[in-house]
């Protein structure tokens, strides 16, 4: 294959997880045992350094519908409140008609509170079960991949554009990053929100490796994408969110001078050799242990009769759980929030899904594969805590 982002051929096996299913296709209980497997490697790109999956699963299969809801989690709805309050207070306030563009919009969470603020919103979400959620709430929402035709046919700039959590998607990568070029306004401001490769290294999550997720960039390698099409990072920080997200602010190529604390990020990244090779083979080491520790230790609870439910049914949860092989014999069902999970089974173990408010018996233990929002989930559930329930993260997020 050629690199997604830089089209080098230099590329070099860095973390193999076997073969996984598409770890967002919950099952129907008629389609146990039928999902397909596909590989799920990472390799490394000798010239750019960008970590990314050689196998590409169509998008038209993972974003044409899925269950996956931004607004279910109170935690990741207000991240996405002060993400809105921070862009309108340091480059929207004296802006007149203020327009913003959602990539991969999902429900709407994000422009919701875009909208509270004034703005004129525009969602584009591939997903047409989450897109009429948006739309039905009011957050209007084009069903439809996001790419540069589709910018041509909106034929429109907008001030701000967000992608939240979508830009590591992309099998249209620069037909993609083109299109946010041309749509965004001179002055305009582009907001990328991506899972940190940095951190997920550094907090072993290596959960967060799926074939949704094609690319896993750190600030160094996505700027070589941006620069490619014009545009550039002028700020970032590492927000909590989802373990260690980057919050990267962008615009055209020239407009706006690094700030002190993107040099800082920089540096620290070559620092940490975090663009290196080794510190990808490195992590695979690291991973194999973590199975047999976990493994370990569900093992341990199974021989002593202690009841395991998973909490949370997140899509990063599978690649672990087929990572490690565990199934029904260590975790009896997977308690989740989200409606659209219901009487679903988790891909590949084949764990069935049960609403939370549904329960009707208490574990012993919960494996908590949703660990990201782990200060939420523990917030939320002291009474549980206190009566002994062990709450058992897998990934303990710095």
């Amino acid at each position: 294959m050629i690199c997604r982002v830089c089209d080098s051929q230099d590329l070099e096996l860095a973390i193999d997880l076997g073969r996984q299913p598409w770890c967002n296709h919950f099952l129907k209980k008629e389609e146990v045992g039928r999902e397909p497997f596909y590989p799920l490697r990472v390799l490394y790109c000798d010239r750019c350094r960008t970590a990314q999956l050689d196998y590409t699963v169509p998008k038209e299969i993972m974003f044409g519908d899925h269950t996956y809801l931004c607004g279910v989690t109170k935690s990741l709805s207000e991240h996405f409140q002060r993400i809105a309050e921070e862009v309108d207070s340091r480059f929207m306030s004296a802006v007149q008609g203020k327009s913003v563009l959602d990539i991969g919009s999902n429900d709407g969470t994000q422009l919701k509170h875009f909208k509270a603020l004034g703005y004129d919103i525009l969602g584009v979400e591939s997903s047409k079960t989450t897109a009429k959620i948006g739309n039905d709430a009011g957050i209007k929402t084009l069903n439809t991949f996001f790419n540069l035709e589709v910018v041509g046919r909106l034929a429109r700039k907008f001030h701000v554009i967000n992608a939240s959590g979508v830009f590591f998607h992309l099998e249209e990568l620069h037909s993609v990053t083109d299109g946010i070029r041309e749509a965004l306004h001179e002055e305009g401001v582009f907001v990328v929100q991506f899972l940190y490769m940095k951190r997920i290294v550094e907090n072993l999550a290596f959960d967060q490796i799926y074939h949704e997720h094609l690319l896993y960039y750190n600030l160094q390698t996505i700027e070589v994408l941006l620069n490619r099409h014009g545009l550039a990072l002028f700020d970032a920080y590492v927000a909590p969110i989802h373990g260690g997200s980057m919050i990267g602010f962008v615009t055209h190529k020239g407009k706006r001078p690094p700030s002190q604390r993107l040099l800082e990020l920089r540096e620290a990244e070559s620092k940490d050799r975090s663009n290196e090779l080794r510190t990808y083979t490195e992590f695979g080491e690291r991973i194999k242990r973590m199975k047999e520790e976990n493994v370990d230790f569900l093992e341990k609870a199974r021989q002593q009769g202690k009841k395991v439910f998973g909490f949370g049914a997140p899509v990063k949860g599978n690649t672990l759980l087929n990572y490690f092989g565990v199934g029904t014999d260590y975790i009896e069902c997977l308690v989740e929030k989200n409606e659209l999970r219901r009487g679903l089974y988790s891909p590949g173990m084949h764990i069935p899904v049960v609403i939370e408010k549904e329960l009707t018996e208490v574990p012993d233990i919960y494996y908590v594969l949703a660990w990201n929002f782990k200060n939420e989930i523990l917030a939320n559930n002291q009474k549980l805590v206190s009566e002994g329930v062990e709450f058992y993260f897998p990934v303990n997020p710095k």
